[in-house]
């Protein structure tokens, strides 16, 4: 029998969680990311998106946001979003001027994206806004020597961003992962959740990852699984079975 696009059950909406931030949500799919790994929980119940641009800051990120998501697109309205920004804000202006962001306006920027996906229907709830992980100074001066430059990154100019986060999450009413002080508690060494003393490990991607599950579950807990089990389709009742409400 030939597919009918015009017959049988309704089109799928298909429930999308957004992870938006920098090379940190970029690299997130890669093997034992916890982007990945978030996708794999959610699978038959929600695609996850990465929207994570290696390089980029708040300034760039605000500009570019209302490009990735529109209002009035059911398919632009994410059940969860992820704001995962200030690895790269938090450069030393004197040493990396292009990724530099002042502390004020990163604070401007947070929030302005905040309102922007307010404006568009997606409501504080739906939010968490993750901190930019503490920097190894060592492993990653390391990185900028191989490059030509020197120490360009400082964990405790990067530990006035991470409080910046946290205040604007506190302002606007979001979720929030305190992934600066969570890898530092009771005076931990950190430095194995890092590759290259900025970047996440395999250890810090599942750091991460579980620490991040309990904000995002709570957000789609209610979401079901789309399509009905392979045990529960009735072969004498195929295409109602197939082609029902598709939530089961």
């Amino acid at each position: 029998m030939a597919l009918d696009e015009t017959g049988g059950g309704s089109a799928l909406t298909w429930p999308r969680v957004l992870l938006f931030g920098d090379s940190i949500t970029q690299f997130s799919f890669q093997p034992g990311g916890w982007g990945a790994a978030l996708a794999d929980k959610l699978v038959r119940k929600c695609d996850v998106l990465n929207r994570g641009f290696s390089g980029y800051n708040t300034r760039w990120a605000k500009i570019i946001l209302p490009r990735l998501i529109r209002k009035g697109n059911i398919l632009d309205n994410p059940v969860a979003v992820t704001i995962f920004f200030g690895a790269n804000d938090s450069a030393l202006k004197e040493e990396n001027p292009k990724q530099h962001v002042p502390l004020e306006e990163y604070v401007v920027n947070l929030k302005s994206m905040v309102q922007y996906l307010r404006s568009v229907g997606i409501p504080e709830d739906r939010l968490i806004l993750i901190t930019p992980p503490p920097l190894c100074e060592a492993a990653w001066e390391k990185e900028c020597l191989v490059q030509g430059c020197r120490l360009n990154r400082l964990n405790s100019v990067v530990s006035e961003y991470a409080r910046a986060c946290l205040q604007v999450a506190q302002d606007c009413g979001t979720d929030v992962l305190d992934l600066w002080a969570l890898m530092q508690m009771d005076g931990q060494d950190f430095s194995s959740y890092l590759s290259d003393g900025l970047h996440l490990s395999p250890k810090g991607n599942e750091f991460l990852s579980s620490h991040l599950w309990p904000l995002v579950e709570k957000k789609v807990s209610s979401l079901p699984l789309l399509l009905p089990y392979w045990r529960d389709v009735s072969e004498a009742r195929l295409e109602l079975s197939l082609l029902g409400d598709g939530d089961h």
